[in-house]
């Protein structure tokens, strides 16, 4: 019998974890991979952005779903916390562009190394193995794994298994089934921060092409702007993909809404401005054939898609534009809009939305407001936000205080 038992040694978990054997629990942590962490060696394209160096109010703006739920575990446990902590690891880190924090080293894998070492200098047991059921014993709980199907007698036991996205980290949605089993309700599931597909045959034609300093407009079928900001994107052969595209998608719910992409790619410039450029340089070289004079204003790989759009010939003259398609360029760089018709499947997701009701959870304590002993952290929970390390400081967050949440549920067991 242990008295806490982890499923799942992903960053929730392991921090779960380690905050529990710190305070003097006794804990066993189940990963069914051969390492921990797997999902975070990939995580900041193998950089792994750790947390986002903001305040609490500033953090939780960047929440999409849930926010308020995190407040009081975020004021215990949040970036400057999560920062020291890796600090104390050996892990030195540093803060770049939009407040985002790296290792040092730029490598994912100092910082599992790091965890790894914690887990075993803080006495964690480290089982290889799966957890299939959760059954409530007069004793407290019993887990059933793989290699204990007899179980394991425990005081609690803290969910940490992941969500759906990036299955081959070991992300099976194992933890939704098992909080269902147990009353907990989950809504439905589907990809954050993932890329869109689109049906208009431009998408593929601009394949490779990636615009910065653009503003990407996402509109709803009423017309309602969903989500505006400025960065960079990515065009792919099945649409779009890049930060404002995953950005984004945490936005958009393909079940519920029809959505149409909207990119300005002069905001610098507002139409007049525009206008009068394009005037002036055609002024100035009558001469040229059309596709030569439109090098200067967008990418070679978009000029076709343009052409096509306004009605352009590539190889007429610039002195022979009509006004009308001036003013339909026009419109295109400020506005080429195409359909966006569905989300990539959930599996390509950097997380995934939806998950196990906050409010059936205590948020000071991640313990299940129906099974006393049952706590839940990480993304099983009904909660993500946009990039920029919040994904993942959520994890450390809800994953800290499930840790001494379980410790001190097991402490009160001990006393009463």
């Amino acid at each position: 019998m242990t008295e806490i038992l982890v499923a799942g040694a992903g960053a929730a978990g392991m921090m779960a974890a380690i905050t529990a054997a710190r305070a003097g629990a006794n804990v066993w942590l189940l990963e069914p991979n051969e390492k921990v962490g797997r999902k975070l060696y990939i995580t900041g394209k193998g950089r792994c952005n750790v947390t986002n160096s903001c305040n609490t109010q500033a953090f939780l703006e960047q929440v999409t779903r849930n926010g308020k739920f995190l407040y009081s575990a975020l004021k215990r446990f949040g970036p400057n916390e999560t920062m020291a902590f890796f600090a104390q690891l050996g892990v030195p880190l540093k803060v770049e562009r939009g407040n985002r924090v790296f290792p040092v080293s730029d490598r994912a894998a100092d910082v599992v190394d790091a965890l790894f070492r914690e887990l075993r200098r803080s006495g964690v047991s480290l089982q290889r193995d799966r957890l299939t059921e959760i059954r409530v014993v007069p004793e407290g709980l019993l887990g059933i794994t793989e290699r204990h199907p007899e179980g394991i007698s425990c005081k609690a036991i803290v969910l940490a298994t992941g969500g759906l996205s990036y299955p081959l980290t070991g992300s099976t949605g194992d933890g939704y089934r098992l909080a269902r089993s147990l009353g907990h309700s989950v809504s439905a599931l589907r990809g954050s921060l993932v890329p869109l597909e689109s049906d208009d045959p431009c998408c593929a034609k601009l394949q490779g092409l990636s615009l910065r300093n653009v503003v990407l407009r996402v509109r709803n079928g009423k017309g309602k702007v969903v989500y505006q900001e400025q960065g960079e994107l990515l065009f792919t052969h099945f649409g779009i993909s890049g930060p404002l595209t995953l950005s984004a998608s945490a936005h958009m719910d393909f079940t519920k809404d029809t959505y149409t992409a909207h990119i300005d790619c002069k905001p610098a410039l507002d139409e007049q401005k525009l206008e009068e450029r394009l005037l002036r340089d055609f002024a100035e070289k009558p001469n040229l054939d059309c596709g030569n004079a439109l090098r200067g204003l967008m990418p070679s790989s978009m000029i076709p898609v343009a052409a096509e759009r306004c009605g352009i010939a590539l190889d007429g003259k610039v002195r022979d534009l009509r006004r009308e398609q001036r003013h339909a360029l026009l419109r295109f760089l400020k506005n080429f809009s195409f359909p966006l018709d569905r989300a990539r499947p959930v599996e390509e997701a950097v997380v995934t939305a939806g998950g196990v009701s906050v409010k059936e959870v205590n948020p000071g304590t991640m313990m299940s407001k129906r099974v006393p002993g049952l706590f839940l952290c990480g993304e099983l929970l009904d909660l993500d936000a946009y990039t920029g390390g919040f994904n993942l400081q959520i994890a450390w967050t809800t994953g800290h205080a499930a840790g001494e949440g379980a410790c001190q549920y097991v402490r009160s067991l001990d006393g009463a």
